[in-house]
């Protein structure tokens, strides 16, 4: 019998923490950009008793993300996937934010919807700042462009922009993307018996969370901890626990659906605790 695969994609501190809960039982398919990050978590996941494979991806690449979901597929059943690379204002600038967090995103779900098995399930890691979008930014017409134009054409849209939208537009633009396509993706991956959603995570105490924290949206971003209903950081295994639920057996009716795990940031922005810059 062969082991079922988990396939995670970016192993920073969310993708490492996914990767350690849904691992036990499974074989682990761990791929990043950056090499000598994949081979560090890798490591430590074996030591811990993991079965765990890697392989160097580019998500920006439709051929790397291709070749990253056949080698999954020849390793056994792809029963979990998980997307968590992206890239915030603070690391890039929107050139390659877009790539990365829209263009990065839609390869994933078209590449591994060919591939994914029956009784499957996807995740994959969008951002509180996809709902922090202002109400009317963009047009129905424009929302179904970013759901349904095909991946390799969704940088040519006229309103993504790199340049207009700088760094600060161009990430809310693409997580609030990433769910439309999530949406989208949900119909076909059903008809291969097979579910996707995404998770919205608040600040969580990552690298690049901290990394943001440290920036200039820091100041605004702690106002809004202290005025969420939690009052606190989230933590990369609050997002595990999360993905777990929606990878899991309790979830087999939920699909195409955003899970925001933000600790009520969101909450509190829109009953006006805190007030919210347009």
């Amino acid at each position: 019998m062969s082991t079922d695969v988990v396939v995670v994609i970016g192993v920073g501190g969310m993708g490492e923490a996914i990767a350690r809960r849904q691992g036990p039982g499974n074989s682990l398919l761990l791929a990043d950009f950056d090499e000598k990050v994949l081979q560090t978590v890798a490591d430590k996941l074996r030591e811990h008793g993991h079965s765990v494979t890697t392989r160097v991806v580019d998500v920006s690449s439709r051929d790397s993300v291709a070749a990253l979901a056949r080698a999954a597929a020849e390793l056994g059943p792809v029963t979990q996937v998980v997307h968590t690379a992206g890239l915030s204002p603070a690391q890039a600038p929107a050139a390659a934010i877009l790539r990365v967090d829209l263009l990065g995103t839609a390869l994933v779900l078209e590449e591994f919807g060919r591939v994914i098995a029956a009784r499957g399930a996807g995740v994959v890691i969008a951002s509180m700042a996809g709902h922090m979008l202002p109400s009317g930014a963009l047009s129905a017409e424009q929302e179904q462009a970013l759901a349904h134009t095909p991946a390799d054409d969704l940088l040519g849209l006229p309103f993504v922009d790199a340049d207009a939208l700088g760094p600060q537009g161009a990430y809310p633009l693409a997580k609030y993307a990433n769910r439309l396509r999530v949406q989208a993706a949900s119909t076909h991956w059903g008809e291969r018996g097979a579910r996707v959603n995404s998770i919205s995570p608040g600040v969580i105490s990552t690298p690049m969370g901290r990394q943001e924290l440290d920036g200039e949206s820091g100041g605004m971003m702690r106002a809004m901890i202290e005025a969420s209903g939690t009052g606190r950081l989230g933590t990369a295994d609050d997002i595990a626990a999360a993905a777990a639920f929606l990878l899991g057996p309790d979830a087999t009716f939920v699909t195409g659906n955003d899970l925001l795990v933000d600790g009520g940031v969101i909450a509190a922005l829109r009953c006006g605790r805190l007030g919210q810059e347009r």
